[in-house]
């Protein structure tokens, strides 16, 4: 190995060096302005150095643990972007619940850089050593706010739940191991070409692997952690949980499915099948009875996973672009939503049931606005831009044969739009509630959310260029 070999992995390197140095300075209580500004700069710097070394080439690097291609690049900044308005929208939020410390900025670092590793991973042991520390960052995150119970008991069912998923997943990958002897994925795939021994050996690897990437997914019927963490966990933790990971989620399927096992194809589809035709229905018929709007999206976020599921079954270049474009829109739409609801919060009264958002309108015409839009992208109506993410996976399965699957996944979507228009009702039609305190956001974090809510609006009306640069990483990087 040579110098080049690590130009790659040079965002990475300076995530965990900042990470640490945040740790320690919180540690001693000298981090400055309690770690937001070094983590903002950290982040900002992590986007640089991976422009500056993009397109370095796809071949496995760093002894064939590493790759640098198009579509992690791509996934990598969006992963930073995310990050960095989860902090703008929680800093207030966490100043006021007394989390504001640079503890919490170190461990979403070392999430961020458990992403990283993720998406960038050519080896089951880097793929499994991101996963893990980003998964143990986020289970700590939770419990951050020490003295609420319902924050505790929500990590302590995270961490068991995750804990039973990374052993299916660890275990798989043992039992794919012993059939191919090899890590890298690159290998894995070439070994299985055209083999046909140890069928039942692999079947079982693929059942355990997919199990446990369905764990990490949220998704039916390895669904049940996700309510109650989003419930449970303080609002500024759920925000971040519940946008970043996701752009990491997708890479795990893309490098462990897509790449690892190709020869496998036909038998993951079905699984992947069966799995999103579950999310929908799960998703969104217990979307319809809640009434925390935590909750409500937590379901949702379920039926969003069981369409970006589609896009990757559809097993195209077209299906794996419009699963890509589909996760990046709904970070985009989680961002802005949850946004909302850190910014109607306060110290006193978090605005996490639905009854918070009666008579927004009332109160505060634009934040309605921006709820309105979000909610009606997530329904997916025109002209937003939650409808082009998913015609554009309707489109893949369409042209890959799957129609029963795509004509299963509108009638659920129309189910589901239900719950998402039943909040704009709530906000136009009906009075506040006396009582429920409604605050609006102010300095840097309002122009973000209008940013961010008007990116819905516009990427909707405009979704060309951002599909256009989701095929192009899949192509170069397939």
């Amino acid at each position: 190995m040579t110098l080049i070999d690590f130009y790659p992995i040079v965002p990475e390197i300076f995530v965990l060096v900042m990470a640490s140095l945040i740790l320690i300075l919180a540690a001693a209580d000298k981090c400055p302005s309690h770690g937001y500004v070094p983590a903002m700069l950290t982040l900002a710097g992590a986007a640089v150095l991976t422009v500056l070394f993009a397109g370095l080439g796809t071949d496995a690097l760093v002894r064939g643990l590493f790759i640098a291609d198009p579509m992690g690049d791509v996934l990598k900044l969006a992963t930073y972007v995310a990050a960095m308005a989860c902090f703008a929208y929680s800093r207030a939020y966490l100043r006021e619940h007394g989390m504001l410390r640079g503890e919490y900025f170190a461990l979403a670092l070392f999430a961020v850089l458990g992403m990283m590793v993720m998406i960038s991973a050519a080896s089951l042991l880097t793929l499994y050593l991101g996963l893990e520390l980003l998964s143990l960052s986020l289970y700590t995150l939770v419990a951050l706010q020490r003295d609420s119970a319902r924050a505790s008991e929500a990590a302590m069912k995270y961490f068991i739940l995750g804990a039973l998923a990374s052993g299916l997943l660890l275990y798989g990958m043992s039992l794919l191991y012993g059939a191919t002897g090899s890590l890298e994925l690159a290998a894995i795939a070439q070994a299985l070409h055209g083999q046909s021994g140890n069928t039942m050996l692999l079947t079982f690897a693929l059942v355990f692997i997919v199990a446990g990437i369905g764990f990490k997914l949220g998704v039916a019927p390895f669904h049940m952690w996700v309510p109650d963490v989003y419930q449970g966990a303080p609002t500024a933790v759920t925000l971040f949980i519940a946008s970043a990971p996701k752009l990491a989620a997708f890479a795990i399927v893309m490098r462990m499915l897509v790449l690892g096992l190709p020869s496998l194809m036909a038998d993951w589809q079905m699984m992947l099948a069966v799995m999103a035709v579950a999310s929908l229905a799960i998703g969104n018929l217990a979307a319809i009875m809640q009434t925390n709007i935590k909750r409500m999206l937590a379901y949702s976020t379920i039926s969003h996973m069981g369409f970006l599921l589609l896009g990757v079954l559809a097993a195209s270049i077209a299906g794996f672009a419009a699963g890509m474009f589909y996760v990046i829109s709904y970070v985009i739409m989680t961002l802005a939503g949850f946004g909302l609801i850190l910014h109607l919060s306060s110290k006193d009264n978090e605005a996490d049931t639905l009854d918070a958002f009666r008579g927004l309108n009332t109160t505060h015409p634009w934040l309605a606005a921006l709820m309105a839009i979000v909610m009606l992208s997530m329904a997916g109506l025109p002209p937003f831009l939650g409808f082009y993410a998913k015609f554009f996976v309707l489109q893949a399965l369409v042209g890959g044969g799957w129609i029963t699957l795509a004509v299963v996944a509108v009638l659920f979507s129309l189910i589901g739009a239900y719950y998402y228009l039943r909040v704009i009702k709530l906000m136009y039609f009906d009075a506040p509630v006396e009582g429920v305190p409604q605050i609006a956001p102010s300095g840097d974090a309002a122009g973000l959310l209008s940013a961010n809510g008007l990116a819905v609006l516009g990427l909707g009306i405009l979704p060309q260029g951002l599909l256009t640069v989701c095929v192009v990483a899949v192509q170069a990087s397939l």
